[in-house]
């Protein structure tokens, strides 16, 4: 039974949003350039032994990778609100196609699928699928990079 009380609360959870959305869409280009920066440096941290493992560089931990992964999925999401044109104009190393090539957007869906897709395999324990699961992100981070980032 929606009772009045229930009414007012949904009222100011809705406004509490507007208000978060708004705030939001008030952040400095340059913060938001900041803040993509650093969940791609977070996703580099959890990311960069799985790609040793898959290498054979470092021991294969299925542990590791479980938990690295599922660290990824919601990493993987953080960075793309910092995209927005308002920041193309901030000094990063995002070459400007970026922001008007699809092929862009397309990359940041492709590598959130190969994420959860590692996520889920990283369940199974099943090293060779883990490995060619990770082998599949590296190419989804590759192909922006490669496209979209200025070399360094």
């Amino acid at each position: 039974m929606l009772t009045k009380k229930h009414l007012l609360a949904g009222i100011a959870i809705a406004a509490g949003i507007g208000v978060a959305a708004t705030a939001s869409a008030q952040v400095k280009p340059e913060t938001l350039v900041k803040q993509r920066q650093s969940a791609m440096v977070l996703v580099a941290k959890y990311f960069g032994p799985l790609g040793g493992m898959a290498q054979g560089r470092v021991p294969f931990n299925a542990e590791v990778v479980a938990r690295n992964a599922g660290y990824l999925e919601v990493l993987a999401r953080m960075p793309w609100d910092g995209f927005t044109d308002a920041t193309k104009d901030v000094k990063s190393a995002t070459l400007p196609a970026a922001f008007a090539d699809p092929k862009f957007k397309q990359g940041q869906e492709q590598m959130q699928t190969a994420i959860a897709n590692l996520a889920a395999v990283a369940k199974s324990g099943d090293e060779a699928k883990i490995k060619a699961a990770i082998g599949e992100v590296g190419k989804t981070c590759s192909g922006c990079h490669d496209n979209f980032r200025e070399k360094q």
